[in-house]
């Protein structure tokens, strides 16, 4: 029996008298669909009478809409001869109250091949489709920090290298008069070496993903970038790494050491000079790299109001802490995140709530409140002042470092919102959620203007290409799919680990994903071979190229929790180690 028919056929009858015979049918048939909709399955099991089904948002879209069942011509011919030899009457209404069938050319598949099967949540093929017509405009930003800064790079180069130039020619003439036809070979020599610049020039342009995205314009008014900053990043771009699939990246892992299953999540600053991990114990401590191993002075953490909390305890035993500690949460902390720049730390907790921590004072700047229910995941723009929220109460939020409540609120997905991410242009934030589906919205309207179906367990994690136009998500069975924003069209599927993927990175110029997971791995992969692909095969519709997978790096017994490249393209990992 197909899942749709099955879910259906039970939820139909739950009524006062029909509860044994619905039981009885749900466990004689559920054992055929535990390996693709466990956590299903384990919703409807507890639904028991005719008021469940209105509560629940699972059954009242599985009654409310019809569903999509691919099939292949010879299976749906061999569907029509039996209905037509056995005249099932109703199977037949069934079907056409129910269903819809997409017949697709060919042999039968795998459904392991399928990267589009529709998760079982009510959401219809239909609306993705309604939804995904609308114009994305992806890209970087106008006048960006990066446009900027590669200006310069490439003006300073530019210059450096026609110093040079000069002082070759200055040098070969002087050589030309006094050896007479010695200039020959090395007027060549030199020609030879100019060819070889420009020729290493344009390979690095066009391997170069950032470079030849298109610009746009902001939708949000961005704060302004101090000058230090400028430099400091400057610096950062003249000595990155440029990675490949034969240049892997370095990698930095922090691990936690006796955290006893209290660590719920980790973060690392941009730089990664700075750890943070959110605790069960509604703690939030910060580790500073550079004063490891050093003693530290005494400090205050400060709670909401200024105050210090636990004073007592501050006096006596801070001094020896490694790190700095944050209280305020009154529930397990699940999310934190540094700004872009690393002056400030967010936090959301099982308590509702967001705080705003300052790490240059040591203190709590702002609480903000607006969820209803816990917050799994809070995330800063990539300009810093705007953070999104992601929240059980099914919505994702847009909120400003300077005011108390929410800009935008997100509302669409039919279960917990798990996880959130900013496109590079801030123009768009990108939510995952347990109902198994992606979305992409527009943070001017709140609307959702992608819908990306595919996945079979919650997604648990997001990552935005630096060029913008690629999204990567990551789900609890270990699958990993990337996305075409331009398109909704899923570029390469079913590619992953044993376990849940927690993190995902882009390197800086695009060419490598970097993936963790609780398998205790992080992996690269190849993300430039399979865009190359991508542009090539634009004309065939409905193509598809697996991730390549370059290197996979295990740890010990250390599940990754975070993944962040450095602007310079060292990439950093942080974990718990698992006794």
């Amino acid at each position: 029996m197909h899942p749709i028919s099955l879910f259906g056929a039970f939820l139909s009858l739950i009524s006062p008298h029909m509860n044994p015979a619905a039981r009885a049918f749900f466990l004689k048939f559920r054992e055929d669909h535990e390996l693709m909709h466990s956590r299903d399955l384990q919703k409807l099991e507890g639904t028991l009478s005719p008021l469940h089904l209105e509560e629940m948002d699972l059954a009242r879209s599985l009654r409310e809409n019809k569903f999509r069942i691919k099939l292949c011509e010879y299976s749906y011919e061999l569907l029509l001869q039996y209905l037509q030899k056995t005249q099932a009457l109703v199977m037949l209404g069934i079907i056409n109250e129910r269903i819809i069938f997409e017949v697709s050319a060919g042999q039968p598949s795998l459904i392991s091949d399928d990267a589009d099967v529709v998760a079982l949540v009510g959401t219809s093929k239909d609306l993705a489709k309604q939804i995904n017509q609308k114009e994305v405009h992806w890209g970087l930003l106008e006048d960006s920090v990066e446009e900027r800064m590669e200006k310069a790079l490439s003006d300073s180069d530019r210059a450096e290298a026609e110093s040079k130039d000069a002082d070759a020619e200055d040098n070969n003439k002087k050589k030309s008069s006094e050896g007479g036809k010695q200039g020959g070979p090395l007027n060549k020599k030199l020609k030879k070496d100019k060819l070889v610049g420009a020729t290493g020039k344009n390979t690095k342009s066009e391997t170069s993903m950032i470079s030849a995205a298109p610009r746009v314009k902001p939708e949000l008014t961005l704060p302004a970038t101090p000058v230090e900053v400028e430099q400091s990043i400057l610096e950062d771009l003249r000595n990155r790494a440029q990675l490949n699939n034969l240049a892997l990246p370095s990698v930095s892992f922090y691990t936690f050491l006796n955290t006893h299953n209290g660590l719920n999540c980790s973060s690392i600053s941009n730089d990664g000079s700075m750890v943070v991990g959110g605790f069960s114990d509604s703690s939030v401590k910060v580790w500073d790299m550079a004063k490891i191993g050093q003693p530290a002075k005494t400090s205050n953490s400060q709670g909401e109001n200024g105050s210090s909390q636990d004073e007592r305890l501050s006096s006596t035993s801070e001094g020896k802490r490694p790190y700095t500690l944050f209280q305020g949460h009154s529930g397990p902390v699940y999310s934190a995140a540094f700004s872009p720049f690393g002056d400030f730390l967010l936090s959301s907790s099982s308590d509702s709530t967001i705080r705003l921590w300052s790490t240059k004072l040591n203190a709590n700047l702002v609480c903000y409140k607006g969820h209803n229910y816990p917050v799994w995941d809070v995330q800063f723009s990539p300009v810093g002042h705007y953070f999104a929220s992601a929240s059980h109460d099914r919505t994702a939020r847009i909120w400003s470092m300077d005011k108390i409540q929410p800009l935008r609120i997100m509302a669409g997905h039919l279960a917990d919102v798990d996880c959130v991410q900013w496109h590079v242009n801030c123009n768009y934030i990108a939510t995952g959620s347990s109902d198994k589906t992606v979305r992409l919205w527009d943070v001017q309207t709140g609307e959702c203007i992608r819908m990306f179906i595919g996945h079979r367990s919650m997604v648990l994690s997001l990552a935005m290409s630096p060029d913008g136009r690629y999204m990567a998500s990551g789900d609890e069975d270990g699958t990993i799919m990337m996305w075409d924003l331009s398109t909704g069209r899923c570029v390469s599927p079913l590619a992953g680990h044993n376990s849940c993927v927690w993190s995902l990175a882009f390197s800086c110029e695009g060419a490598l994903l970097a993936s963790g997971s609780a398998d205790c791995t992080v992996k690269l992969w190849d993300v430039a071979s399979s865009t190359k692909a991508l542009k090539m095969d634009d004309t065939k519709a409905g193509s598809t190229n697996r991730l390549r997978l370059l290197k996979a790096l295990p740890t010990k017994s250390t599940p990754v929790y975070n993944l962040r490249f450095s602007r310079r393209n060292l990439l950093f990992a942080s974990g718990a180690l698992s006794l």
